[in-house]
């Protein structure tokens, strides 16, 4: 019994490592999918109405994952260039998740993706679609009485369910022909009187994930089609009486795919034209700065969990304009600031706005200052505790240095260079949720290529060691030792997102490098399960092959 006790505590450790991967892979999924914003029950009040509108109209072109690149084709995208010409643009910028739903909710509310409480990863289905609990351009114009209709993809129906819209064409199809029916449905509101236009075109999107990705020629050949779409929306309207708002929602990776933090998803094009505009190219903006933007044309209040700034430098504006949207926006960012603090368990301070500094950005570096405030101290009791647990292998790895620890972490690191050759080389895809076509996809790449690396990667420790030549139990433990050292050189990246971002998330969603370090702790987790599981399979075999090569010599 003596001699079986590592490893028995060998086979143990694998099958625990195995069950709480499992469970800890699920919960991450999971809490992503049911993350809920934690102004959700508690949303801050709407002001005042700005003033009066500056437009007949506004009309918001969305042309889904349409690329800054791809927009800037004249080849591709002629009337959107010649738009461009004519009214004012800019690249605008989002955060991730760079999924459909968290970026339309930014669009519409102003708030990212972090207080918001759209959904950060894109519902399964149509019965999943989460309604908007935070103020949005829709209930903005109802507050006032203005006209409002929608014509796009069907999960806009659910998100705006209590939003006043007035008239509505929803689709489940993605393809040029939805896009078809989608502008046959809102043609006749052009021409209406409604004040506020929603029209959603998808075939770019669908191009991306369904016909090969931006360098396939599909892709700009549903762009190009896109663009004609635009064109015979815009014949519809007249400029100088309506506004037209056309961007998109995020971008696509080459290989097509969005999600992530990758840079190629989060830049995305801007080109507003028409009345109270002012033609000009501007610096880059925000994905937040949309909303409030439209409720000043709409001359609606500002949404009230907005984050952004009126793009008043794009705007024709008088004083008077000028100086009831600043006190319009002082009191939007007071009451968002003050209901948010507390809602993260901190103590709100009184904000003090210095002549010259900007109302938005001084509020929102209080609540970013309270943000970090609160990771600061729930990092370092994580961080900590990752520390230890990272330590205590790794001092006793120091103390048994010797020829065979140097053969296992040689395995160990072989069995993480062959999984990332694959991965990231062979297979072409990124770290982040991009490169995630589905949960079984992700499960069955990981499990297929942790097999081939693990049983290669081990095939060599073993012959290194000589380990078959060894006794059944000997060679067993050899292979559970080379096991546990490949799992623990994956805990590493699974302990620092642990660290940045708890065990799942909670109460606020990673940054860009927090999403990066999410997604390595993600696939390390899948391949923690995967390592464990077949390692218990090939510490069978190397049991029976010990045991073989034994009766032969």
């Amino acid at each position: 019994m003596k001699k079986s006790f590592w490893l028995i505590l060998g086979i143990l450790a694998c099958l625990i490592i195995a069950v709480a991967s499992y469970f800890w892979t699920a919960g991450l999924m999971g809490s992503m999918f049911e993350y809920r914003s934690l102004l959700k029950d508690n949303p801050p009040a709407p002001g005042e109405a700005v003033g009066q509108p500056m437009t007949r109209k506004v009309v918001f072109v969305l042309i889904d994952a349409l690329r800054e690149d791809t927009s800037r084709n004249i080849s591709v995208m002629p009337f959107l260039n010649e738009l461009r010409s004519q009214g004012a643009q800019a690249t605008m910028h989002s955060r991730p998740p760079s999924f459909s739903n968290p970026a339309w909710t930014a669009l519409l509310t102003g708030a990212w993706p972090d207080i918001n409480d759209g959904q950060p990863l894109n519902p399964p289905d149509i019965s999943h679609v989460r309604t908007f609990t935070q103020d949005d351009v829709f209930a903005a114009a109802d507050r006032i009485s203005l006209k409002t209709a929608v014509s796009g993809y069907a999960w806009f129906e659910q998100m705006l369910a209590d939003s006043g819209v007035d008239s509505g064409f929803y689709t489940a199809g993605e393809d040029n022909a939805a896009d078809r029916q989608v502008v046959n449905a809102a043609l006749p509101w052009l021409s209406e009187d409604y004040q506020l236009v929603l029209i959603h075109i998808d075939q770019v999107d669908y191009a991306g994930h369904h016909e090969g990705g931006p360098h396939d020629p599909r892709w700009d050949a549903a762009a190009n089609r896109s663009d004609e779409l635009l064109r015979e929306i815009v014949t519809n309207l007249d400029p100088s009486q309506d506004t037209i708002i056309v961007l998109s929602d995020h971008g696509q990776i080459d290989r097509g795919g969005h999600g992530g933090q990758d840079p190629l998803t989060l830049i995305e094009p801007f080109v507003m034209v028409g009345a109270g505009v002012k033609p000009g190219s501007y610096p880059d903006i925000q994905m937040v700065d949309v909303a409030p933007t439209v409720a000043v044309l709409l001359g609606a209040n500002i949404p009230a969990s907005n984050q952004g700034h009126v793009l008043t430098n794009m705007l024709n504006l008088s004083d008077v304009q000028l100086a009831a949207i600043h006190d319009a926006v002082a009191y939007q960012q007071i009451q968002l600031e003050q209901t948010y603090i507390p809602a993260i368990g901190e103590r709100a301070t009184k904000v003090l706005v210095e002549p010259g500094q900007d109302v938005v950005d001084t509020y929102q570096q209080a609540m970013d200052a309270a943000r970090s405030q609160r990771l600061f101290r729930e990092r370092t009791w994580r961080g900590l505790a990752a520390l230890l647990l990272a330590a205590i292998p790794a001092a006793v790895v120091f103390l048994k240095r010797g020829r065979k620890i140097a053969w296992l972490l040689a395995g160990a690191l072989l069995y993480v260079l062959l999984f990332n050759l694959r991965y990231a080389v062979l297979d072409g895809r990124t770290y982040s949720l991009s490169s995630l076509v589905s949960q079984a996809d992700i499960i069955l790449f990981c499990a297929i290529t942790s097999a081939i690396a693990l049983l290669i990667a081990w095939l060599l420790t073993m012959l290194g060691l000589k380990a078959f030549r060894l006794s059944a139990r000997s060679a067993s433990e050899t292979t559970l030792s080379f096991v546990l050292t490949t799992i623990y050189l994956l805990a590493l990246p699974i302990l620092w997102s642990y660290t940045l971002n708890d065990a799942v998330p909670t109460w606020t969603l990673p940054d860009a490098p927090g999403m990066l370090y999410l997604f390595l702790g993600f696939i390390s987790l899948i391949q923690s399960l995967m390592v464990a599981v077949i390692g218990l399979l090939l510490t069978g075999i190397a049991t029976l092959t010990a045991w073989l090569v034994g009766k032969q010599t």
